[in-house]
């Protein structure tokens, strides 16, 4: 008799993708400064060269975190580009449900 393959199941993407709960809530943050970022630079139809120009970045890194590659992006790079941009960044913690 074969036994049937378990399918496993998480809560989020972030943690399929990560080997740790730590690895999972930074990638979960940094997916949200990256989503807000690009927001911001969409909204005020910045071209990827001027988006660049505001975060003091290179126009290839903007591109970069335009096309969603999270690997490429600290936490730290992050804050400072949405800080360059004029906006707060803040972090709330919670309990782990």
């Amino acid at each position: 008799m074969k036994k049937k393959a378990q399918i496993a199941t998480f809560s989020s993407v972030w943690d399929a993708l990560a080997d740790t709960p730590e690895e999972a809530a930074n990638l979960r943050l940094r997916s949200a400064l990256m989503r807000q970022i690009a927001a911001i630079v969409e909204k005020a139809g910045w071209t990827q060269a001027e988006a660049a120009e505001r975060c003091a970045v290179t126009q290839p890194r903007m591109n970069d975190l335009l096309r969603g590659r999270i690997a490429r992006f600290s936490l730290d790079a992050l804050v400072n580009m949405a800080s360059a941009l004029g906006r707060k960044v803040t972090v709330k913690v919670e309990d782990a449900a």
